[in-house]
């Protein structure tokens, strides 16, 4: 299970449409959920699955699981285009899909745009003729898709610029992690230096604080004494006074 869940996020979808529908029975109406999803690998393969169920999620997640395993490449000229133009017929539905030079971006409409979207063709041409049946159009514009000939030539060129790519955008995000780094431990060593700066300034101030209450010490120590040796000697004064009268 766990390796599923790995691959699937390799993977994008597209949710077209969900319906309700019913069905008629003996018992009664059966009521469920029918989900329409496109699954697009990045690699050139594309596919579209319905499915129905009683959930919408549950739904969902039937129709993804079952286009995983029919997956086809997808053409993808230089100029990110179709090869060349290619019509295809499902039931009431015609879709014409013809290539374009770089600039035109995409021009067209319904659930065509959206499956040509999720297969990253930037310069498309498309025109539906028929019913405007949202299922119908994404199921004949990918048959239509399918029957490109050689596509794996048209891949190789698309995957040798998008390898190009990703190398370029690795190489970047390393520099830049390298660079995050680099300010990250400049940083911390200039607030170490501030720290230890802090630290000195302190230590110097301790020592004069310290300096100055050892001199006032030594000094109060000192006072006394010489006041005593002040009082002796005007003793020894009176009486060498009283000596000579």
């Amino acid at each position: 299970m766990v390796e599923k869940d790995k691959t699937k996020k390799e993977f994008d979808e597209l949710l077209l449409e969900v319906r309700k529908v019913t069905r008629v029975t003996t018992w009664g109406r059966r009521m469920s959920f029918r989900a329409t999803v496109l699954v697009w690998n990045k690699k050139w393969k594309i596919w579209l699955w319905l499915a129905k169920w009683v959930d919408v999620t549950s739904a969902v997640k039937k129709a993804t699981n079952e286009a995983y395993k029919t997956l086809f490449l997808v053409p993808i000229t230089k100029d990110k285009t179709v090869p060349y133009s290619i019509t295809n017929k499902y039931k009431s539905c015609i879709v014409r899909i013809l290539p374009a030079t770089q600039g035109t971006w995409l021009k067209a409409g319904s659930s065509v745009r959206s499956v040509l979207e999720l297969a990253w063709y930037e310069n498309v041409l498309s025109k539906i003729i028929g019913s405007n049946n949202k299922l119908n159009n994404a199921i004949a514009s990918i048959k239509a898709l399918s029957k490109y000939k050689y596509a794996d030539q048209f891949t190789d060129i698309k995957a040798e610029k998008v390898e190009a790519e990703e190398e370029k955008t690795e190489k970047v995000e390393k520099v830049e992690k390298k660079s995050k780094k680099t300010e990250k431990v400049e940083e911390v060593k200039s607030e170490a230096k501030a720290e230890i700066k802090e630290e000195k300034v302190e230590k110097k101030a301790e020592k004069k604080t310290a300096k100055k209450t050892t001199t006032k010490k030594s000094e109060t120590e000192k006072k006394p004494a010489t006041k005593k040796a002040t009082a002796k000697k005007t003793v020894t004064k009176k009486t060498a006074k009283k000596e000579e009268k």
